[in-house]
């Protein structure tokens, strides 16, 4: 029997604004398009906000109209990515196997840790206070025999909640819940569904598989499986990551070098927050230039392996200064690192400037990764 852990960061893009502006606790906060020009639709909502009836992917301006009080921010995407990345880190730390399924959702199979842990439930809570004490960032957690009752159940006592179906319990937990609760029922479905007087999951299962193969095919087949209990019993492993960029697009196009050394030492800085949260040192920094014309270019420089932000971002200037030839302005710039390996710090009776300078970033890396990239700001060249 397996036993799968489906790891949900609450409210995951509101958590990590209030992360970087406390001020925002406790007020509906909403992330998404602007409501002064009604654009877009609301890609995660607080709390506060769902109250006042909003939910994801709704308009942004139906939104605005419930909420008009409510706090309304573009978001801040590239620290998404990088809490993501943080609370991943964590996890592996603890899980054999972990499955990213999206920005704010982790899959562990835990099969067999019983030996290791001791009580799943107590290990759940553990792991729970630990991305809090590292991150600032609330979740809840499902466990369950397969990614379908883990998921499910790790909705059930949001926020920072923890639902435990025991095997053999998977077909009576979900009976009494809507239909629409099962991953994959979409409008369409839940209408044709109820149409055929099918509310509950507890009437789908008191139906027989063929009248559902007969009625939808194999997603019908499927519906049927998760309905009884049954999901996918092992995670997908991602490839090892080849390379990590960050690049940024101008507004308007760019003619001064100080702006442009400006934005490629805060994209250098960001970067080598990422290696380092991923306990990496990168031996390849390349750049990527594009003009206002489209026309676009990339250079490529190898270095002794790092993670400090001064050398990277030196390597990095030297390229797309010798690069940027042309009396145009510049639309993109970029930087990029590649060829990794695991970063190992040995202890030295004497530590040098270079060791200080590790051991240093290393503390920055980790006051960023609970408070925020900007909380410490290096001194730009």
């Amino acid at each position: 029997m397996r036993l799968i852990f489906h790891l949900d960061l609450d409210a995951f893009f509101v958590s990590v604004e209030r992360i970087l502006n406390p001020k925002l606790k406790g007020k509906p906060v909403i992330v998404g398009g602007d409501p002064k020009y009604g654009r877009g639709v609301v890609a995660a909502c607080s709390y506060e906000a769902r109250q006042y009836g909003l939910h994801s992917a709704m308009p942004i301006r139906t939104a605005y109209r419930l909420c008009p009080h409510g706090i309304y921010i573009h978001g801040s995407h590239g620290e998404y990515s990088r809490f993501s990345d943080a609370v991943e880190n964590i996890l592996k730390k603890y899980a054999p196997i972990v499955e990213q399924a999206s920005i704010d959702e982790f899959y562990l199979d835990m099969t067999g840790c019983q030996k290791i842990y001791g009580s799943m439930f107590s290990f759940a809570s553990f792991i729970q206070k630990e991305v809090w004490r590292k991150l600032s960032l609330p979740c809840s957690i499902g466990i369950g025999s397969n990614k379908t009752i883990a998921k499910i159940a790790s909705d059930c006592m949001k926020p920072m909640g923890i639902t435990y179906v025991l095997p053999g319990m998977e077909k009576e937990f979900l009976a009494p819940m809507p239909v629409e609760t099962i991953p994959g029922v979409g409008k369409v479905t839940l209408r044709d569904l109820n149409s055929k007087a099918i509310y509950k999951i507890c009437d789908i299962t008191n139906l027989p598989q063929e009248y559902f193969a007969a009625a939808y095919g194999k997603y019908g087949i499927d519906l049927w499986r998760k309905a009884n209990g049954e999901g996918s019993e092992y995670l997908t492993i991602r490839t090892a990551q080849k390379s990590i960029s960050k690049e940024t697009t101008f507004d308007e196009d760019i003619t001064s070098d100080d702006f442009l050394k400006k934005t490629l030492f805060e994209l250098s800085g960001k970067i080598c927050q990422s290696i380092r949260d991923y306990g990496w040192v990168a031996s390849t920094v390349n750049i990527k230039l594009r003009y206002s014309d489209f026309q676009t270019l990339t250079r490529a420089r190898s270095i002794k392996p790092t993670d400090d932000d001064k050398i990277i971002f030196e390597t990095a200037w030297s390229l797309l200064s010798k690069a940027h030839t042309r009396r145009v302005g510049v639309r993109l710039i970029g930087v990029g690192l590649t060829n990794f390996s695991e970063y190992s710090e040995q202890e030295f009776l004497f530590e040098d400037e270079d060791i200080k300078r590790k051991k240093m970033f290393r503390a920055v890396t980790r006051i960023r990764d609970k408070y925020g990239f900007d909380m410490i700001k290096l001194p730009t060249p």
